[in-house]
């Protein structure tokens, strides 16, 4: 590279670094608000004309790091650790759990660990890692927190980020999730979290049930060493699980087919699972109530957003709903709508939700997070509007408080209406698990037993309006 190439770039951090240091927003959106895709389009123009910067290849990707306190392990013993790509100058950290079910006695773990290692050991973990989504590093594909310090904390504890038990002669496996978040925030506290305004611990899948278990631990872990300036929040996506009654019941032989009530009271007793203090209190001898969202939700004392699919690929998976190859009977049809409702009644308390109705499993490491749409509004802008309203809830010294004043132009309770998987036309594309091929919105629905003619006559309107309706989204 050449030399006026790279004293353009090093101007252009330290500017950076200028505007990031008395802002804890990196970039003032409110004369923007009303045309955020020509904002981004101004961001890429920029992103362009620094091309000698990205060329040299600014530690675009996260960076492994085995955990100092070797005593906080994975499953098999193997050492913990995380992926980070700091952002030098920015006051905002988001640190993600990643997914990936659990296991809940040495008969699943034994199978989990010969079929899923990697989530059980860091043995054979990449050096690096390229974050998607909300963890992307480009501002077309992450416009709102592009500039974050990005952590990667990998899930090898197989115990939805609960645990704190530790590998002994007698057991095969450590348990240490709960204690691996802890250790992760105690040496960043060494890396630049110590002068943050504002922590995003977010999570996908078990990793977002994780978020539900542990954010007020970690705002509590700062608070007690004097951090008390870090504003510490919640992202749970697709972690909103259901203690619901299985469409058909099975004997609890795996982690597929196992009811997530009957798993996770086998499991937490495994484990030696923790789960918030304030949780704890409200089911004490039942602290399992507390790996369900609408039952830990409103114990919790920090900010939490909720993004959810209605139809979540996981929970029907555990309700023992599969949707391969052949089209589903009308039992199952009446069941998986009947998910969607309770889902729906479930959030209705939430302050802060993106939930589409569609039929999918884990939205915000998506590199097309941003095109899912509910009311027109995309799941980044959403996050964007939330972080306003909490960025005024604490001019109103009103932190620490699930009500958040609306601000102008902000919807924060986003939610599909529309009945059906994929009723909304902004949801991922739809293959068939047979042939691969893409299939439309009526398609699908065709394929899972959906019928037009009976279903208008239910609504009591003309089939063809219903298929306009369902083309449309509405």
């Amino acid at each position: 590279m050449s030399e006026p190439a790279e004293g353009a770039c090093q101007a252009y951090a330290r500017s950076w670094e200028r505007v990031e240091g008395a802002e804890s927003f990196p970039l003032d959106f409110t004369a923007v608000e009303g045309n955020m895709d020509n904002f981004v389009v101004q961001i890429k123009n920029l992103a362009q004309s620094l091309y000698p910067c990205s060329a040299q290849k600014l530690d675009q990707d996260m960076k492994l790091h085995f955990l100092k306190n070797v005593s906080v392990t994975c499953n098999d013993g193997s050492p913990a650790g995380y992926y980070i790509k700091e952002s030098k100058g920015s006051k905002r950290w988001l640190l993600f759990l990643e997914g990936g079910w659990y296991c809940f006695d040495s008969q699943t773990c034994e199978s989990r660990y010969e079929t899923m290692r990697r989530l059980m050991s860091s043995t054979k973990w990449p050096l690096t890692r390229t974050g998607r989504g909300i963890l992307s590093p480009q501002p077309e594909e992450n416009p709102h927190w592009w500039n974050a310090n990005m952590v990667f904390i990998p899930y090898c504890s197989s115990d939805v980020w609960s645990g704190a038990t530790p590998k002994t002669d007698q057991s095969d496996y450590a348990f240490m999730g709960s204690l691996i978040i802890k250790e992760v925030v105690n040496e960043l506290l060494t890396k630049g979290l110590e002068n943050a305004k504002v922590l995003l611990l977010a999570g996908s899948s078990a990793g977002g049930t994780g978020v539900l278990l542990n954010v007020d631990q970690v705002a509590e872990q700062l608070e007690t060493q004097g951090y008390t300036g870090v504003q510490v929040r919640g992202l749970a996506d697709s972690g909103w699980f259901l203690d619901n009654k299985q469409y058909k019941f099975t004997d609890c032989l795996d982690t597929i087919s196992c009811a997530p009530t009957e798993a996770i009271k086998r499991g937490i007793r495994y484990w030696g699972g923790l789960v918030p203090e304030s949780c704890r209190q409200a089911h004490v001898g039942e602290e399992w109530n507390c790996f369900f969202g609408y039952k830990v939700y409103p114990t919790l004392k920090s900010p939490v957003f909720v993004a959810q699919w209605l139809f979540d690929e996981a929970q029907l998976t555990v309700d023992n709903i599969h949707l391969t190859g052949q089209p589903i009977h009308e039992g199952q049809w009446r069941y998986i709508q009947k998910l969607g409702q309770e889902l729906r009644l479930t959030l209705r308390d939430v302050t802060a939700m993106f939930a589409p109705a569609c039929l999918s499993h884990e939205l915000i490491t998506r590199a097309d997070w941003t095109d899912i749409r509910v009311k027109g509004i995309s799941l980044p802008r959403a996050l964007h509007c939330w972080d306003r309203s909490l960025h005024h809830n604490l001019h109103i010294n009103s932190s620490h408080s699930h009500v958040t004043p609306p601000v102008r132009g902000c919807l924060l309770q986003l939610i599909d209406s529309c009945p059906w998987p994929h009723c909304n036309p902004s949801c991922p594309t739809i293959r068939d698990q047979l042939t691969g091929q893409e299939m439309s919105v009526i398609q699908f629905l065709k394929h899972m037993g959906f019928d037009v003619q009976k279903m208008a006559q239910q609504q009591g309107m003309e089939p063809k309006k219903l298929l306009g309706m369902l083309n449309n989204g509405n």
